[in-house]
């Protein structure tokens, strides 16, 4: 079976573009939320994060050429955004988390 013919990946496929609406759609509101909502934004943000990280570890696994490809394609999408092509994903991912808590934070500050 190919990797992007399993149930799971394709569940989780799934929610991630779903929590990848749900961001766009909200992204630019941002600056205007009430703090309930910008935590709330904040938390979908980071749960993302979460599925897009362990979805990479799986393409990493995966020896499947589709599943190659589409890692070889977030690899090249990351360089076009300015990331050197040398970027480790996993320690990218570890930054973006941690940014994400720093907004957290942030917003708990403004009261």
């Amino acid at each position: 079976m190919s990797f992007f013919q399993s149930d799971v990946v394709r569940a989780e496929m799934a929610e991630i573009h779903e929590l990848q609406e749900e961001i766009y759609n909200n992204v630019f509101k941002f600056p205007t939320m009430k703090r309930e909502d910008k935590k709330y934004h904040v938390d979908i943000l980071e749960k993302l994060l979460e599925k897009q990280k362990v979805m990479y570890a799986r393409l990493s696994l995966s020896d499947d050429p589709e599943a190659q490809e589409m890692k070889k394609r977030i690899v090249e999408s990351a360089s076009m955004m300015g990331l050197p092509s040398s970027v480790d994903m996993t320690s990218l991912f570890d930054n973006m988390s941690k940014a994400v808590e720093m907004m957290k934070q942030q917003i708990d500050k403004d009261l």
